[in-house]
């Protein structure tokens, strides 16, 4: 299905219902399906012909959920971009992608506006919220002109009067059977990898990859309807996994344009919120936070935890605190991004990432492609619609993946004997020490359960000696000291000696993306400009 049907099959099935809530303002589906419409119209009008590519790099705004709609119903790609990496890569992406034009806000403009200027090809810049200036277009006002209300002069506030009352918009400008024609195999999304482990990729998503994933997911258990919070980025596949999950199940989402544990505790009981997605990082603010005994939280039942390993300590914490459970899944970019989840209906197994979901298939297989008898750790593949056809202008990176129709994760992993998986730790993280493999995550969960020690994380460093030797990056819990002998006395009474790490640094914080992945690379890189004596 395309994705330009979900919105249109949502509002047929569950007629208007309130669909965005941001701060003091509501957008009901028909609104944002009308916005969607007119946004698509100014687009085409800007000169955007089909597969051209439309970045949205913004702090979470409903425009990055119109936005999206927009888009694809103009026949062109999204290019999502998280709005807190470096211009550099801003820029890289721009170049890399060929971007035409990009959907920013007055929060990261000046960053947006220097990275579009270190490309060599000619892109249009449009802010959501700002006034329209030399280089930078408003977007509302871009509208208005298109729907001829002419043209306002000076600082404009981002508002739908005049634009959205006229519901007999939607297909203005539009070849419905054109439309209709626009095959599922073409690309929808490219989006580009995090890069925590060298330069981004773009991954090529199509509709049916992402149709098919949101509906896989939707289905994973049951389809309730009810408000969620869309706290993570929304400029991210995150961002149109839970879009699109909306659509199907007639759902609403909770738009927060920054993480507050206090305001995010305000819209669970307001919004008698059951579940919603959160990093680890997410969730030990909540667990640290004691303004939530100020908050009815009854509602709350589970929330899902992704994008980075979820320490087991954490998780009990959690549960005891707000007795709602933490549903650990996997995914990826490439997988567009699902693989697995934990379904209510089944055993929850804390530690594993559930079970692969509908229609997606894995193995664990060993260095030859081999499949590995269960319990035994191996690379990770997967096979299913949600998985891409290949990266944006890089087929040696495409075959690297792709095999025999597989997506090779680079993840190593375990199956149990009921089919739950166990993410051991990522390949290129794997420590080799003096000929012996040594697990990250299993050294993180240890060190995470010492009572002084709050975020860890284990990375290998080049060593003449051993070939590789362990290093780990601890934060200590507030208003607690820690020394590094003592952590390492500790890990010597519950680990054989070959896995003790040789050096453990304190430190305040832990490097990491928007997405809450702790940057291994950039550990990595302060680790070599560092005397760590451990050669």
């Amino acid at each position: 299905m395309n994705l330009t049907d979900l919105l249109e099959k949502n509002i047929e099935m569950f007629g208007e219902y309130p669909f965005i809530y941001f701060n003091d303002k509501t957008y009901s589906n028909i609104e944002v399906r009308d916005l969607a419409n007119q946004m698509s119209v100014t687009l085409l009008e800007l000169g955007v012909q089909p597969g051209d590519r439309v970045m949205v790099c913004m702090p979470n705004l409903p425009e990055v959920i119109i936005g999206y709609q927009a888009i694809v119903r103009a026949k062109a790609i999204i290019v999502p971009v998280m709005y807190l990496l470096h211009e550099e890569e801003i820029g890289f992406i721009m170049k890399d992608s060929e971007t035409k034009v990009v959907l920013t806000s007055e929060a990261v403009l000046n960053k947006v506006t220097a990275a579009a200027a270190s490309v060599t090809q000619f892109l249009r810049v449009i802010s959501v919220d700002g006034p329209s200036r030399p280089g930078v277009d408003n977007l509302y006002q871009l509208m208005a002109v298109s729907r001829g209300h002419g043209e306002s002069t000076g600082p404009v506030e981002r508002t739908t009067e005049g634009i959205v009352e006229d519901h007999a918009i939607q297909g203005t400008g539009m070849n419905e059977s054109d439309e209709e024609n626009q095959s599922d195999d073409e690309t929808a999304v490219i989006l580009y990898t995090s890069g925590t482990t060298g330069k981004p990729k773009g991954v090529c998503l199509t509709h049916k990859n992402l149709y098919s994933n949101a509906d896989s997911s939707a289905n994973n258990g049951d389809r309730e309807r009810g408000t969620t919070i869309g706290v993570l980025p929304l400029a991210h596949v995150y961002g149109l996994t839970v879009a699109n999950i909306c659509y199907l199940t007639g759902s609403a989402v909770v738009v927060f344009s920054k993480f507050d544990t206090d305001l995010l505790f305000k819209a669970i009981e307001q919004h008698k919120i059951r579940s919603f997605s959160a990093v680890p990082a997410m969730i030990h603010a909540m667990v640290m936070d004691q303004r939530s005994a100020g908050y009815d939280l009854s509602s709350l039942e589970w929330v899902g935890s992704g994008s980075a390993a979820l320490p087991l300590t954490l998780s009990t914490a959690f549960k005891e605190k707000f007795g709602a459970d933490v549903y650990e899944g996997y995914g990826l970019s490439e997988a567009a991004p699902v693989v697995s989840a934990h379904r209510r209906d089944l055993e929850h197994k804390p530690g594993s990432v559930g079970v692969p979901i509908p229609g997606v298939e894995v193995r664990i297989v060993d260095d030859n492609g081999r499949e590995l008898p269960t319990g035994e750790v191996g690379e990770l593949i997967v096979r299913g619609d949600n998985v891409t056809p290949g990266y944006y202008k890089n087929q040696e990176a495409s075959k690297a993946a792709l095999r025999n129709g597989w997506l090779y994760t680079g993840d190593l992993a375990k199956q149990d004997e009921d089919g739950y998986l166990y993410i051991v730790d990522r390949k290129k993280d794997l420590i080799i020490r003096g000929g012996f493999n040594i697990y990250p995550r299993d050294l993180e969960e240890l060190l995470t359960r010492h009572p002084a020690v709050s975020e860890a994380a284990v990375i290998g460093v080049p060593s003449q000696r051993m070939g590789e030797e362990v290093v780990a990056y601890v934060v200590a819990k507030q208003g607690q000291t820690i020394l590094e002998e003592e952590l390492l006395t500790y890990c010597q009474e519950h680990l054989a000696k070959y896995k003790t790490p040789r050096r453990i640094l304190i430190v305040d914080a832990l490097p990491r993306n928007g997405v809450g992945k702790v940057l291994k690379m950039r550990l990595k890189e302060v680790a070599r400009n560092s005397d760590l004596n451990i050669s």
